[in-house]
Parts: structure tokens; C-alpha cells; sequence
């Protein structure tokens, strides 16, 4: 085996754990909120009042 081979698998071995790491984030953060909580814009809304439009 040369080193392209064994730098191809540590490649996919690196991409499943980031795909672990991501989807029990996923999850962790689906349980610990509510889907009204994920799906709301208070950010945008808070932006929006503050913003001074000028015409």
C-alpha cells in the first residue's frame, strides 16, 4: 500500500467521523429545543427594528 492509499482512507475515516459529530449535533440540538424555538427570526426581527431607512 502506498501513501495515496492510506492517505484515501484516513480521508474517509476523518469524513465519517465529522458525519457522526455533525448528525449527534443535530440530534442533541433537535431534543434540547423546540421547533418553534429553531424555526423562529426573532434575530432578523430585532434587525429590522432598529434599521433607520432613509428615502
Amino acid at each position: 500500500m502506498d501513501i495515496w492509499n492510506i492517505m484515501e482512507y484516513a480521508a474517509w475515516a476523518l469524513a465519517a467521523v465529522f458525519g457522526l459529530i455533525i448528525v449527534t449535533d443535530w440530534l442533541r440540538t433537535d431534543n434540547s429545543y423546540s421547533e418553534e424555538v429553531l424555526m423562529s427570526s426573532r434575530e432578523g426581527e430585532l434587525e429590522a427594528m432598529t434599521e433607520e431607512h432613509k428615502i
